[in-house]
């Protein structure tokens, strides 16, 4: 009986083992949950919305956690950010804001899945799905495409081969897709080749060509397909074959009129021979005929002479007596003429005078209210240069607020992810403050955008005056040449006004040339301006990057630590190589002196044992 108890007891006790240790795996298996995506790319068209699959397995509730959407290839990398049950816009990419979003009612269930809408090109790439508390991570590859229906339409007629030319075009595809000519039966026509543009867009445009015969069959179809976004269009054609009939017709009547139009040409050109041939002719006739009758006419017209020279000789004498008279008649008139016409030209220059000082005169109150404005321009420049000095002096004051704001960035490298997440809470007092110092920061920027545009615009109004000032200038000279003129004309009464005009118009030079000295100081003072003001945009860019992205200086600074770890190790290698040939170089020394020692000594030895040699030796 016990061992009947024995055995009835060991199954029970095996399955309640089996169940303790699956209970225990789920257990496990809950507390590690991992984010699962898509291994295949996502295809999604220009203009569509697509989702980005991400989700944790086993399900748990991430409505309260970190949530994090990447691209790698961006700067800023975020797409998404969720935090503290909040959508971080301000940290997104610019291109993505209004365009990403989660589904907030599925993040209970563990759904991390991005939509995007309104997808573009520059949206295709690699995602990466992250949660910064799990340390866990998934990638999701996206694919865009776009593509449009292709338009046939007739090009021409190929005569020697008695065919219809047929052009395909198709406008919008991404990427480069195929183009290809069926027939009735589905087999490929031989075409000529495809053309294909990239736009500016990026989009592609494909076109081709094709001549089609009588002996192909009737319906053509031009295929366009990109398989990478399993995309195709097709477009199909009907050509009837009486367009055949009517285009061999067609040639048979061009060719009868190119014949009957040879013809009539040749007849033309005959008959314009002929004709020419007779005017020659008759020509010649009437050259004859009128130097016969010339021959004649010279006889007679010699007998006429000859009576009417006596009678000329007659009344000369008679003439030149009324001559005489008629003369001095036309003297007196003409000086009494000229000397009219002198008077009137005297008033005349006078008069001109008159309406050239008036226009002066005006002129030069223009000049002066334009000078006025001038000088309201410099004062109100004035004004800016010293908003300027201000808002610098914000500036500076608050990179001196933020330096302990950067020095605890800096220290940001030793901490761990998860110390990080607790820096960033919003209920944290140091991220409060950090978030209020980008935003006096921001409102900064604003200031200073507000003072650039209206730099801007007092640098137009001062162009449009210098515009015309430079008008009344010309027009002055004008004026001076004008006077002259009129002053080497000889007008006697206008001279004395012409010195005056000469007078004020070296004063009014004198102050053409005061008005632009001062037009050249504030450009230059414009020039100055600018280019603080770029050195402080791009002073502000950097401050404005190292606050929001402190990954990005950990980086530069972890880069940074390693390059010149790298460069210490290098430079121990070098000193170990310096060392060991050092250390080599003392060995050879102090052989070569042991050598010269041993050298020494034995030279000394074969002296003293030879002494008695060197003794008897004479000297």
């Amino acid at each position: 009986m016990p061992q009947m108890n024995r055995l009835s007891i060991g199954p029970q006790i095996r399955t309640i083992s089996v169940l303790v240790v699956h209970f225990l795996l789920l257990l496990f298996n809950k507390g590690q949950s991992k984010l699962i995506g898509l291994s295949q790319p996502i295809v999604a068209t220009v203009g569509d919305d697509t989702v980005l699959p991400c989700r944790l397995e086993p399900a748990v509730d991430v409505a309260a956690k970190t949530l994090e959407w990447t691209r790698s290839n961006l700067n800023p990398r975020f797409v998404f950010v969720w935090r503290a049950g909040q959508d971080l816009v301000n940290t997104k990419h610019p291109s993505f804001r209004g365009r990403t979003s989660l589904f907030t009612d599925e993040l209970k269930q563990g759904n991390i899945s991005l939509k995007l809408s309104k997808v573009k090109l520059s949206d295709e790439g690699r995602y990466r799905c992250y949660i910064p508390e799990k340390n866990e991570e998934s990638l999701v590859e996206l694919v865009v495409g776009a593509a449009a229906s292709p338009v046939i339409s007739l090009a021409g007629i190929d005569r020697g081969k008695a065919g219809v030319v047929l052009q395909c075009e198709s406008k919008g595809w991404y990427p480069e897709p195929e183009l290809l000519w069926l027939d009735a039966e589905g087999k490929i026509l031989s075409a000529g080749p495809t053309e294909t543009i990239r736009g500016p867009d990026d989009l592609y445009t494909v076109s081709s060509r094709v001549t089609v015969e009588k002996r192909h069959s009737n319906n053509i179809t031009c295929r366009v397909q990109q398989r990478n976004i399993n995309q195709i269009r097709d477009t199909h054609i009907h050509v009837p074959d009486d367009f055949f009939d009517i285009q061999t017709s067609y040639s048979a009547a061009i060719v009868g009129f190119a014949v009957s139009l040879a013809v009539c040409i040749l007849f033309i050109l005959l008959l314009v021979f002929f004709l020419w041939k007779k005017n020659i002719i008759k020509s010649k006739r009437h050259q004859g005929d009128e130097s016969d009758h010339a021959v004649k006419k010279n006889f007679s017209k010699s007998k006429t002479e000859n009576l009417n020279s006596t009678k000329k000789e007659k009344g000369r004498e008679l003439f030149m007596t009324n001559e005489s008279v008629q003369m001095e008649d036309f003297n007196k008139n003409k000086a009494e003429k000229t000397s009219k016409q002198k008077q009137l030209m005297r008033e005349e220059a006078a008069n001109r005078v008159k309406n050239l000082i008036k226009e002066l005169e005006t002129k030069k109150k223009e000049v002066k209210k334009k000078e006025a404005e001038l000088e309201q321009l410099q004062e109100e420049n004035q004004n800016i240069e010293k908003n300027l000095q201000t808002l610098r002096k914000k500036l500076e004051n608050k990179n001196t607020e933020l330096q302990p704001r950067k020095a605890s960035i800096a220290q940001y490298s030793r901490f761990t992810r998860h110390d990080y997440n607790k820096v960033q809470d919003p209920t944290d007092k140091s991220y409060q403050k950090k978030m209020e110092a980008e935003r006096e920061v921001e409102s900064l920027t604003k200031e200073l955008e507000t003072t650039e545009k209206q730099l801007q615009t007092k640098i137009e109004e001062f162009k449009e005056k210098q515009a015309e000032v430079q008008q009344l200038q010309e027009e002055i000279q004008r004026m001076e040449t004008n006077n002259t003129e009129l002053g080497t004309s000889g007008a006697a009464p206008a001279r004395s006004s012409s010195l005056l005009l000469e007078r004020q118009l070296q004063a009014e030079k004198q102050r053409r040339e005061a008005a632009e000295n001062s037009n050249r100081e504030l450009n230059k003072t414009i020039t100055e301006l600018k280019t603080l003001l770029l050195a402080e945009q791009q002073r502000r860019i950097k401050e404005t990057e190292n606050l929001k992205n402190p990954e990005n200086t950990i980086r530069e600074l972890y880069n940074q630590l390693q390059t010149e770890i790298k460069s210490k190790e290098e430079a121990e290698k070098k000193i170990k190589e310096l060392n060991w040939h050092l250390n080599t170089e003392k060995q050879r020394r102090i052989k070569a002196e042991q050598t010269i020692k041993e050298l020494w000594r034995e030279d000394e030895d074969w002296r003293y044992n030879n002494r008695s040699y060197y003794n008897h030796q004479p000297h």
